[in-house]
């Protein structure tokens, strides 16, 4: 694999609490190897870093990002922005990923969900296929976690890093960081897993179905050949309120809305006119998300976690897990709904059965497996622990 750097790393950070502004900035790999034999001739991805690479090159951690997420784990584009990175509680200056002392690099994964959105750079079936000068669709070659780690390795050589202090990340990017460290234990010295287990079992596997179905059902679709035609929003806004469901929780549920109805004035009884206010906020969020997203990077998305298995995945589904000898934190949510208490426990026993060390934390809250992005602060002291171990 060749590789071909496309821009420089931003290394200045203020000396305050918050990062403030930050820069999206993008890298190229060329005649890029899937792990299924396929060659993407360009494979052009953004990253974003925070604070500066110490003269040993020895203080980078790096962020795996969540299934609908991208590479701004902290920090504002724009001083007038609404929020910040996703894990902005805990990236920055004093904060337990400090950057005073640690450069943390972010990258979005190929078929990154949100291809229209202007702040996020992906290759994937949306992407110009250069064989073709169209689109490149279904066509585009089926990907792996351990694809998008890959891409992460590009980086890493192309930043001059030789190991990461540790790889951490939420949800799919906890998938991507036990990959690291099943496949590369010499490129990293410790891994954080959040809310993420070491296999897509057979219930994950059907849910995840489950969140792709109305994308396939959307007559607009068309086996994925919209791209000059409307693009099948309908069912992909339907798909974003399916994982917004799943990923939350019952008690969340039940606290926020209750059996409230979205209009007081509309009885979803009396009419079909009326709607409840749960599920007209899940459909209006999801129509929200839909016009920066693409549908076919979101099955592409889910077929990547439906195969996933840390490691090598022909030597079966607990191998790649012991083959982690580096210290493992491991933070999940007892109400995750996606990856459940007992899949992340039994993914925690199986990596320290050889005497790696595993500490597991707990977070609380009511927001199911999204606790691992809305409540991460609440494990901020077991962080910076581990990472000043």
């Amino acid at each position: 694999m060749r590789h071909v750097i496309l821009a420089t790393v931003l290394m200045a950070s203020p000396a305050w609490a918050d990062i403030g502004i930050v820069e999206k900035q993008s890298f190229t790999l060329e005649d890029f190897q899937t792990r299924g034999g396929a060659v993407i001739p360009e494979m052009t991805l953004g990253f974003e870093t925070y604070g500066t690479l110490n003269e040993a090159r020895d203080n980078a951690v790096l962020i795996t990002h969540h299934f609908s997420g991208n590479s701004h784990a902290a920090g504002r584009y724009a001083e007038d922005d609404a929020a910040p990175g996703y894990w902005d509680a805990i990236i920055g200056p004093g904060k337990p990923i400090d950057t005073d002392r640690w450069f943390v690099v972010s990258a979005d994964t190929p078929v990154n969900l949100n291809a229209n959105d202007p702040n996020v750079i992906t290759t994937g079936p949306a992407s110009i296929n250069p064989d073709t000068g169209r689109p490149w669709g279904m066509d585009f070659p089926i990907l792996t976690i351990g694809d998008f780690v890959d891409s992460q390795l590009g980086l890493m050589e192309q930043l001059g890093i030789e190991r990461w202090h540790a790889v951490m990340g939420p949800s799919m990017g906890g998938l991507q960081a036990q990959e690291w460290a099943a496949r590369y234990p010499d490129r990293l010295t410790r891994v954080a897993p959040v809310i993420a287990a070491g296999w897509a079992d057979a219930w994950l596997t059907a849910w995840l179905e489950v969140w792709a179905a109305p994308i396939r059902l959307d007559p607009n679709w068309q086996g994925g050949a919209y791209y000059d035609g409307a693009p099948p929003l309908d069912g992909l806004a339907q798909s974003l309120s399916i994982v917004t469901l799943h990923a939350n929780s019952e008690d969340w549920a039940d606290t926020t809305f209750g059996r409230t109805w979205a209009d007081e004035a509309q009885d979803p009884g009396a009419s079909w006119d009326g709607d409840f206010a749960v599920t007209r906020t899940l459909a209006d969020g999801g129509a929200e998300r839909a016009a920066m997203a693409d549908a076919n990077h979101f099955l592409y998305l889910v077929r990547a976690n439906q195969q996933f298995v840390a490691g090598h995945p022909d030597e079966g589904v607990e191998q790649g897990l012991r083959d982690i000898d580096v210290p493992v934190l491991m933070i999940h949510s007892p109400t995750d709904l996606v990856f459940t208490a007992d899949a992340v426990q039994r993914t925690a026993r199986i990596i320290g059965e050889d005497g790696t060390p595993v500490e597991l934390v707990a977070l609380s809250g009511a927001r199911g497996h999204l606790d691992g992005i809305a409540n991460i602060a609440e494990a901020g002291d077991a962080i910076r622990d581990f990472l000043e171990r």
